[in-house]
This record gives C-alpha cells, sequence and structure tokens, in this order.
C-alpha cells in the first residue's frame, strides 16, 4: 500500500467523520425559545442545628408542664 493510498483512506474518513459530526450536531439543537441545559448543582446535606443545654432545659421544663395541665385536667 502506498503513501498515496493511505492518505485517500485517511481522506475518506475524515470525510464520513465530518457528515456523522454535521449529523449529531444537527440533532442536538434545540428549539427556538428553550432555556439550554444546565447541570443541576449539587445540593449540600443541611447542617443540623444544635440545641444549647440552656435551650434543652427549657423545652424539657415546658414538656413537663404541658404534661402536668394535662393530668391535672384529666382527674
Amino acid at each position: 500500500m502506498s503513501t498515496i493510498d493511505i492518505i485517500a483512506l485517511i481522506d475518506a474518513d475524515i470525510t464520513s467523520l465530518r457528515a456523522a459530526r454535521a449529523l449529531i450536531a444537527e440533532t442536538g439543537k434545540r428549539k427556538p425559545g428553550r432555556p439550554k441545559a444546565t447541570a443541576a448543582p449539587i445540593a449540600q446535606p443541611k447542617q443540623r442545628r444544635k440545641m444549647s443545654p440552656e435551650g434543652r432545659a427549657r423545652l424539657v421544663a415546658a414538656v413537663k408542664a404541658r404534661w402536668a395541665a394535662q393530668k391535672k385536667a384529666g382527674k
């Protein structure tokens, strides 16, 4: 196989690849007015809030008071 034959085969391959690329690029076009496709940002997991010991103590006291009120109302 001569160099000229190899170059001719490469040129034929390039031509067919360009035709295939044109077909793919044509089908990938979107219609006017549609927004461009963008990758959605990856959501970071939210950090859990930590309750202070004082806040937890207030919450416990409020729950105990509510339970006591319900128990008193039930009698």
